[in-house]
């Protein structure tokens, strides 16, 4: 029997390669490049991307519209009264909930730049960091973890190579085989990180997000995925499985 070390190494060099053969085939599957979604400032991005907490994508979009519309700064925002936040954060689900929390985010982004009273800080900062210095910083904050941190860097105008993943991602990464059954998607953030080339870009990163989300909206679904249309049916032991036990 191989010794522990040599099972582990050759785990991960084999989901390593698995993992760039998904990105080669979906994001040819999908169009990659893919054009960033998004020309927020990092501040920004945050608060966007905590409003996307369990939420669907248009609904937290008309939350955040609405949430700028309705307050002209950030500062504004952290300061007004809770209630009229959440009245500006109806389009999204939970608002009682994500109202105080964002404002909890900006008084203590408003303190690490040195003044309560003084508006946040643009986060234009983090650029100078190492990423994970970056990520843990922001996951510091209250309410903020790896898949915010990660959308902050990636989405917003820094432009860095941080992965999230979200629900699809995710689903799509158990089923193949890149991550165990059992790791969610936090945890997760990081072993697929890892499968990736430290050289990366960003726009490689998020073309790897993309694809993956991507094959999980329009064919890996939760329930009843299309296995016999899928380009990663041959390397997918989910799949073959599924297949094999069709009727």
């Amino acid at each position: 029997m191989p010794a522990p070390a040599a099972v582990s190494t050759a785990d991960f060099t084999t989901r390593q390669a698995l993992a760039l053969l998904a990105h080669t085939r979906l994001c040819a599957e999908y169009g990659a490049p893919f054009p960033f979604f998004s020309d927020k400032d990092p501040l920004s991005e945050l608060i966007s991307a905590l409003l996307s907490h369990r939420t669907k994508n248009t609904d937290s979009h008309r939350a955040y519209q609405q949430l700028r519309a309705t307050f002209p700064t950030w500062e504004a925002v952290r300061d007004a009264p809770t209630i009229e936040v959440q009245r500006a954060l109806s389009a999204c689900t939970w608002p009682e909930q994500k109202a105080p929390r964002i404002q909890a985010v900006l008084h203590e982004i408003s303190r690490r730049c040195g003044d309560e009273n003084l508006p946040p800080c643009s986060l234009d900062f983090l650029a100078e960091r190492p990423i994970p210095e970056a990520r843990a910083w922001l996951e510091s904050i209250t309410g903020v973890g790896p898949k915010t941190s990660a959308a902050t860097l990636l989405f917003s105008t820094l432009r860095l190579p941080a992965m999230p993943v979200d629900s699809h991602h995710h689903r799509v990464a158990q089923r193949l085989g890149l991550i165990g059954p059992k790791v969610g998607e936090g945890p997760a953030h990081a072993l697929l990180a890892a499968l990736l080339p430290p050289e990366w870009t960003a726009q490689q990163v998020y073309d790897h997000h993309e694809a993956l989300m991507f094959h999980g909206q329009k064919c890996c679904f939760y329930y009843r995925p299309a296995c016999q249309r899928c380009v990663m049916l041959d390397v997918c032991p989910t799949g073959q499985a599924a297949v094999n036990n069709t009727p």
